[in-house]
């Protein structure tokens, strides 16, 4: 996969455990699980605008960019 997500990073930067967020976004840890991990092939731009917000952050914060 060429894009890396960066949740992980992100929640560690701003003190934050996985169910504060899924709390926060209204999704489902499990969800949000596979997000952080990148067991995902896609994600709504409304669950990653949720993401953002709460976490005051741009979505290039969230996902990288590899070749």
């Amino acid at each position: 996969m060429s894009i890396i997500l960066r949740l992980d990073r992100v929640l560690a930067d701003r003190k934050m455990q996985l169910n504060e967020l899924a709390e926060a976004v209204d999704i489902s840890i499990v969800n949000l699980s596979n997000i952080k991990t990148g067991k995902i092939k896609a994600i709504r731009f409304s669950t990653l605008e949720a993401i953002c917000k709460v976490l005051k952050c741009q979505p290039g914060d969230i996902m990288e960019y590899v070749e």
